[in-house]
């Protein structure tokens, strides 16, 4: 018997991306930590001269997150469970 799957908020994965996005804490949120690990990493490496790269990918990640349509790409996380409103 497998347990109750948690979902996560829509809310604060986006808010994690508008506000934290360069560090990708919210992909680390969402169980995507392949992506959370680069967007770490480009700006960790770059002693923070690629932050922005980072923070522009997080900004618009956590907009596509808050507008996200249920059924869509951005409205689930890693496991593919929606997440809620």
């Amino acid at each position: 018997m497998q347990a109750p799957v948690q979902q996560k908020s829509k809310l604060a994965a986006g808010l994690l991306g508008i506000l934290l996005g360069t560090f990708g804490v919210h992909n680390f949120y969402l169980g995507y930590t392949g992506k959370a690990v680069a967007q770490l990493l480009i700006s960790v490496l770059s002693l923070g001269f690629l932050a922005f790269v980072s923070a522009i990918w997080g900004l618009i990640e956590g907009i596509l997150i808050l507008v996200a349509q249920p059924g869509t790409a951005h409205s689930v996380d890693a496991r593919g469970v929606p997440l809620t409103q």
